[in-house]
């Protein structure tokens, strides 16, 4: 590649998927940050310019620049990056601002150098940014943002993805209420420790989740978006959140749960007629409530991270 300059479309992500929590992923198409990644002739890495949030351009304490400095420390380039962030996804949202800016910045870096490390490096070096949001190092959002559609993180020590098939039909609903709930506290609520019975109930939804989605069995992925371990407990932070969730089953969705540590709430629905049903029915929850929100329909974002000029 000639080009020293690429724009990039980075998408929201949902994780945990109701029954993977922190193993489990996916990427969207409606609804993303977008980053200028240039190559520059003076060493190191610099932050020139972020839009929509209000967010720090020191280096070491942007996730952008924090995986970037990761990316770097690796790479034998001898030059530098200047890196423009365009914001559209809400910090604390539940459905991976910090992993968008993390993940886009070190994948927009390896295409200006003509790829030199793999899908599963840059996950690596993209975690150094998300443990700099959250206290923990985790791949479950920047893990689908890379690789694009479902994926399975199946070790980070380590590091192993598995990519899981996006059945062609499958549609997800977010809906973002306003209210911000940063990952770093909604892991504070959470127990260090689950009985044997929920963590088997767990496992199994997990196997059949990844099966269903490779088989295209609709009514198995439904089965199998369950939680019955960090649910129950985080869903006390999220308004309206049961009323939301039977709405949206109402109306047909396959299965609806929080995305990442919330606010958002995601719905899985076959087809799109059904999901735009199922966003529209899971709205009015808030407009009853008086809560404003952001809806979007989004079909499976299968390609991940891409190049938009």
């Amino acid at each position: 590649m000639t080009q020293d300059s690429i724009k990039i479309f980075c998408p929201a992500t949902i994780a945990n998927i109701s029954c993977g929590f922190d193993v489990l992923g996916l990427a969207l198409s409606a609804v993303g940050d977008e980053m200028v990644i240039k190559k520059v002739p003076i060493p190191g890495l610099r932050i020139t310019k972020i839009i929509g949030l209000d967010l720090p351009k020191e280096v070491e304490n942007n996730v952008a620049g924090v995986a970037g400095l990761a990316f770097m420390e690796a790479s034998t380039y001898k030059g530098g990056f200047e890196i423009e962030i365009y914001k559209k996804i809400k910090a604390g949202s539940g459905i991976g601002s910090s992993a968008a800016s993390a993940a886009g910045a070190v994948w927009g870096m390896n295409a200006l150098l003509d790829a030199p490390f793999s899908k599963r490096e840059l996950v690596q070096f993209a975690m150094a940014g998300e443990k700099l949001a959250s206290g923990v190092a985790h791949a479950d959002n920047v893990a689908p943002a890379i690789y694009g559609g479902f994926t399975l993180v199946r070790s980070t020590d380590p590091l192993d993805i598995i990519p899981i098939h996006a059945p062609k039909e499958l549609y997800a609903s977010i809906i973002h209420p306003h209210i911000e709930i940063k990952t770093s506290d909604s892991r504070k609520i959470l127990k260090t420790s689950i009985s044997l019975a929920d963590g088997i109930k767990q496992w199994g939804n997990v196997g059949a989740l990844v099966a269903g989605l490779f088989q295209e069995d609709y009514d198995l992925i439904g089965r199998s978006l369950v939680d019955h371990i960090v649910e129950p407990i985080r869903s006390i932070l999220i308004p309206g959140f049961d009323e939301v969730k039977q709405e949206a089953l109402n109306a047909g969705a396959l299965g609806c749960g929080i995305s990442g540590s919330g606010p958002s709430i995601f719905a899985l629905s076959k087809g799109l007629a059904t999901a735009t049903r199922v966003t529209q029915a899971m709205s009015n929850v808030f407009v009853k409530m008086d809560l404003s929100y952001d809806p979007y329909v989004s079909e499976i974002n299968t390609k991940g991270i891409q190049i938009i000029s």
